[in-house]
């Protein structure tokens, strides 16, 4: 029985690969490609661990923290979210910690709602989508990158018209917002 060795073909074929930076949180490669039409390239792909975030939300309200990101140089709100800098698989567990690390908050319940990607033209991260509901209020376990960090709950509704307006800039945040009023949790 004959195949067609075209049908199965990659779009772009590795030719070969090679590691430019790497720390305890990234790591960058350089990879020499050939497109399904002949023509080589380069593609350079950052490799970072997926990540969970968490919206908690409680009778009309939706914490957010806020803490300064240093490569836009300012202060941002958005939900929860953060990653091991070691191998995990377990998502759940990332975002109980997470949630717990940056708000206090404990969850009762933790309901996942979906996985995307951040930016896949160019990063190979994705992030998994949690729902945390029946809060308990504890203390937070800030991390030294962390410093600065403040949580706050808002009115689902004034969240939403800070999306609307632009004030709430954070493009995860915004994904997630998204997809929890589609599903109708939000």
């Amino acid at each position: 029985m004959s195949q067609d060795s075209t049908a199965h073909s990659p779009e772009i074929t590795t030719l070969e690969s090679r590691e430019i930076y790497a720390n305890r949180w990234m790591r960058l490669r350089e990879d020499s490609i050939r497109r399904a039409d002949g023509q080589e390239g380069i593609y350079s792909v950052v490799e970072k661990p997926d990540f969970a975030v968490i919206a908690a939300v409680q009778d009309g309200l939706i914490y957010l923290v806020e803490q300064y990101r240093y490569p836009v140089a300012g202060r941002h709100w958005e939900l929860p979210q953060g990653t091991w800098d070691k191998d995990e698989s377990d998502p759940l567990g990332l975002a109980r910690a997470e949630l717990q690390e940056e708000t206090g908050l404990r969850a009762g319940q933790m309901q996942w709602v979906g996985h995307l990607y951040l930016a896949y033209g160019f990063c190979t991260q994705a992030y998994d989508l949690f729902l945390a509901t029946d809060l308990s209020q504890g203390p937070q376990a800030l991390e030294p990158e962390e410093q600065g960090l403040i949580c706050r709950p808002f009115a689902i509704e004034t969240v939403l018209e800070q999306v609307r307006t632009g004030q709430l800039q954070d493009a995860t945040t915004v994904a997630a917002l998204g997809l929890l009023r589609l599903k109708g949790l939000i």
